[in-house]
């Protein structure tokens, strides 16, 4: 890894994407620090006194502390995120959705954004409203008055859009997926954090703590452990052999070729993890618009909102966490079948490897090579799944050690080792491609 950080910042052009996409990310993190309008910032601290609710540490996890300082960027990207989701689903049902999808290519993908971002900014405003309402009685806030609602939910959604444009900054003249790439800088600026911990852990009061030493190496080993397994199942692929007899090419007769379909044991990557955590929590958000102390309170909709939040707290006990538990596995384990199908087709794999006059070794051509291949890609997505699922839900069962309350769990080390993964790829693909380009020139 540092041999290719050091071989792309020898090449100019590699150099000056890494440069842009660091600028963008020193923005991202400055709008992180400025407050939005309206609000009193000494109120602030007294309101969230360095701890807050479920849901607000779940949001202030993945925008980099900034919904705890009530920024700009307090929303982070999740409304953009939660429009995806929705984008998605509504493609699986309305028919000419689905054609931009699948047949729309280049034009139907930019529809598609597009739409995207659409939905993103009326999500924007129903969030930064129901924000503004849920904390209007905290006394964080200089007034109440219509300017200052205005103001402040006027200025999330432009935090929102701005994240949304630098998301797009970093993707097409940056290194890496530029949304990805906020998420990630997003929880990994919880670090400092998750050390302090840790010391706490092992110095308690001020005075040495053996039983602290103890959890700490435990919680340490099994995060490598952890980082150590992710790595090793995101590289992993299972190879189908594919052989190609001899066929003419143009005036020349090309030889026959033995080759391979890599197939990724999680070709999802973290997307179904991200998407499942929107989704679930998502309730919880809309909940606490309508009801701001629903915290405190008892009966149906508190017991919808406790299950909701189950995953980013322990405070709400092990009956909410295991069933939210349950939940999450079911939606991990659906869109990481809903992604890998939808990025992988076997019907089409199998029509490409049957027109350039290639076959897998014992397997017939047409529908017994789409079957073999479905097959194949079936048991992979249950893999991929299920790993996704007890990789985000087993650190869970870590927030109930008393004292320990650590910034990192599976969903977020997930998240940090698979874009940093598909970061180095990216940037090996784009030195591979410099090096070829030089040599031909």
């Amino acid at each position: 890894m540092f041999k290719t950080i050091k071989n792309a910042l020898k090449t100019p052009d590699v150099r000056k994407k890494l440069l842009y996409t660091l600028l963008l990310i020193v923005i991202f993190r400055l709008g992180c620090y400025i407050t939005v309008p309206g609000v009193d910032t000494f109120a602030l601290s007294e309101a969230f006194g360095g701890s807050s609710n479920g849901m607000a540490s779940l949001i202030d996890l993945i925008s980099g502390g900034a919904f705890s300082r009530f920024s700009i960027f307090a929303m982070s990207i999740s409304p953009y995120i939660t429009a995806s989701i929705v984008i998605q689903l509504l493609a699986m049902v309305i028919p000419a959705l689905e054609r931009l999808t699948k047949e729309g290519g280049e034009e139907g993908r930019k529809k598609i954004n597009k739409y995207t971002k659409i939905l993103t900014v009326v999500i924007a405003l129903i969030e930064g409203l129901g924000i503004y309402l849920s904390y209007s009685s905290s006394g964080i806030f200089m007034d109440t008055s219509f300017m200052t609602g205005f103001t402040v939910v006027i200025s999330l959604m432009a935090g929102t859009a701005l994240l949304m444009w630098l998301g797009d900054e970093i993707t097409n003249k940056g290194i890496g997926n530029g949304i990805s790439i906020i998420i990630f800088v997003g929880i990994i600026s919880g670090l400092p954090g998750a050390i302090t911990t840790i010391w706490n852990l092992i110095m308690g009061t001020g005075a040495f703590s053996t039983t602290g030493l103890l959890i700490s190496l435990g919680i340490i080993i099994g995060a490598l452990i952890l980082v150590a397994a992710v790595v090793f199942v995101q590289q992993a692929e299972r190879r189908v052999p594919v052989q190609y007899s001899k066929r003419v090419v143009g005036r020349k007769m090309v030889g026959a070729q033995n080759t391979h379909i890599p197939l990724k044991l999680v070709m999802a990557g973290v997307m179904p993890i991200i998407f499942a955590s929107s989704f679930l929590t998502f309730p919880a958000m809309i909940i606490q618009m309508f009801i701001p102390d629903i915290a405190s309170q008892t009966g149906f909709w508190a017991t919808i909102y406790n299950f909701s939040i189950a995953s980013s707290t322990s405070s709400v006990g092990w009956g909410y966490t295991v069933a939210n538990a349950l939940v999450y596995l079911l939606l991990i384990v659906g869109f990481t079948f809903f992604y890998t199908y939808a990025t992988v087709n076997p019907a089409e794999i199998s029509k490409n490897i049957k027109g350039n006059g290639g076959f897998i070794p014992g397997i017939r051509a047409g529908k017994p090579t789409t079957d073999y291949l479905s097959s194949i890609l079936s048991k992979l997505t249950w893999f991929g799944g299920l790993y996704l699922a007890i990789i985000a839900i087993i650190p869970m069962l870590v927030r109930f050690i008393p004292n320990v309350d650590l910034a990192f769990g599976g969903t977020s080390i997930l998240i940090v080792v698979g874009v940093a993964l598909e970061t180095i790829q990216q940037l090996e693909s784009q030195l591979v491609m410099r090096h070829y380009k030089g040599f031909l020139e």
